[in-house]
């Protein structure tokens, strides 16, 4: 059997989450206090300035209840994992997990990343349902406006994720209107995340990684940029690509569906990626 955790990302968090964590973990609380300069008790379960939903914040929030989630679940007896993964910001979490760096130094990084996202503004995203990537992709390249579009989550079989200008977004809905999609539903984002419109940042980030040391996984981690294991010999740079990639969340599932006898744990708060593996397991029967 390989044991297999998942963390996930930003759509996930919601008001009240990881209120049984953090007494039980007042160091880890602690440190989150003093890396962030607010209290990450009070964003989680109260969130009384409606801040959670905001990426600046919504990042260091799910990496710290990601974290507390998986560290309870150790000590109460799960296995430690063949492997793991993360979604998007989750694949933060997935590299402490396999001890590529600590607690406090994986939170600095992603207030750092939260930040640097949040300051993005112009463009958008939206969900395609019920259509297969490489249709997508061939809508996509039917148009001008497609072609200023990107791919920036390739979740399941049926549900990906486009980014791209804000106008161009509204071309290719007609688009794919016309192609037959079941949905076309833009999402409430700030920015084309994980797109070509995020390279700039993605460069700035390089940068401030490099003042990290990363140390090799001890577990395999999927990368959301090639959907295989992290190369040990290229950590930041696979970490600072990510940003401005597609997630290949779908490439990343396959292969570890692959694994003897695979048992996949969702650790962090909701169930939707346990949800997305549902549906990729329903369309491979």
């Amino acid at each position: 059997m390989s044991l297999i955790c998942l963390f996930p990302g930003q759509g996930s968090q919601v008001k009240g989450m990881g209120a049984e964590l953090f007494d039980r973990y007042p160091d880890w609380t602690a440190d989150a206090d003093r890396v962030l300069g607010y209290s990450i008790r009070e964003l989680c379960v109260d969130d009384p300035r409606g801040e959670l939903g905001l990426t600046q914040f919504t990042q260091p929030a799910l990496y710290v209840v990601n974290a507390l989630t998986y560290r309870a679940k150790r000590e109460d007896g799960m296995a430690a994992p063949a492997f793991v993964a993360g979604h998007s910001l989750g694949e933060y979490d997935a590299l402490l997990a396999a001890g590529c760096f600590d607690f406090a130094t994986g939170l600095q990084m992603v207030k750092e990343r939260g930040r640097m996202m949040g300051l993005v503004t112009g463009g958008g995203m939206a969900a395609i349902i019920g259509m297969e990537p490489a249709r997508i992709q061939e809508v996509l390249s039917g148009s001008d406006a497609g072609r200023r579009v990107d791919v920036a989550n390739f979740n399941t079989f049926d549900q990906t994720v486009i980014a791209g200008p804000k106008p161009d977004l509204e071309v290719v809905k007609a688009d794919f209107e016309t192609a037959g999609v079941r949905a076309y539903i833009p999402l409430n984002v700030s920015a084309p995340f994980h797109s070509r419109y995020m390279r700039e940042p993605q460069q700035t980030f390089d940068g401030f990684l490099q003042a990290f040391t990363f140390q090799a996984p001890a577990i395999p981690v999927i990368s959301n940029v090639t959907g295989q294991p992290y190369d040990a010999a290229v950590v930041r740079q696979t970490l600072s690509e990510q940003i401005g990639n597609s997630v290949q969340w779908l490439e990343s599932m396959l292969f570890l569906m692959k694994q003897t006898e695979p048992e996949f744990v969702e650790c962090g708060p909701g169930t939707v990626l346990t949800k997305m593996l549902v549906a990729i397991r329903k369309k491979l029967r």
